[in-house]
């Protein structure tokens, strides 16, 4: 069985890949700088009217995934005040400067969720080292880790993800992103092909905003 899930930036995306068949909602605005956290207007109206689980992108802004204390106490906040408005999970993490994961203020964000499955964003593909990287995602307590193993796409990231999805065994799903395209009610030859070549769990469908005729 394979999890489609939607990377949307307004209701009306929303409510159309759930017609699309999608299972699941990645909630973000600014999806062509890599995505930020929607407002709390956008969330409430997903939550109240999608029946799709939404999972809320926490990210204060594009650039870097390297955050001040200002900016952490923020997204702590963003992902407090998400929770309480009814989400099925957040998409959230933090790195070093060198580019390692920040494993501290990462278990700071997943404290937050208060329970909630916290999915690792696309940072991962930002480090250095993904063997180490994904150690440490799981140490911080994260329940999923989005990559596009390295690579321009997921895709070309294959063998990569494979062997991310072999080293987190049970310990974490990893979550396979980055220039996914599904039709709109069966998975085209790339889907199909990653799935294949990586024996994944579940597929992220990165689809932007889906217009449905």
């Amino acid at each position: 069985m394979i999890l489609v899930e939607a990377a949307v930036e307004s209701l009306q995306s929303a409510l159309a890949a759930e017609s699309a068949g999608a299972d699941r909602i990645e909630l973000c605005v600014n999806l062509d700088e890599g995505g930020t956290t929607p407002s709390a207007q956008l969330i409430a109206a997903v939550v109240r009217q999608a029946r799709l689980p939404v999972f809320v992108l926490i990210r204060p802004r594009a650039g870097d995934f390297v955050y001040s204390d200002v900016e952490l106490d923020a997204m702590s906040r963003e992902i407090e005040l998400a929770g309480s408005m009814g989400v099925a999970g957040i998409v959230t993490g933090a790195l070093n400067p060198d580019r390692s994961v920040d494993v501290e203020h990462t278990r700071i964000l997943i404290k937050a969720a208060a329970g909630l499955p916290v999915t690792f964003h696309r940072a991962f593909d930002s480090t250095i080292e993904p063997s180490d990287a994904l150690e440490q995602v799981i140490d911080a307590g994260a329940s999923r880790v989005l990559t596009s193993g390295g690579a321009a796409t997921a895709l070309q990231g294959a063998d990569a993800i494979a062997t991310l999805v072999d080293q987190a065994g049970e310990r974490l799903s990893i979550v396979a992103g980055g220039s996914i395209r599904e039709q709109m009610y069966a998975m085209s030859s790339n889907a199909r092909e990653l799935v294949k070549s990586t024996h994944d769990w579940s597929t992220r469908h990165e689809c932007g905003i889906l217009s449905l005729s």
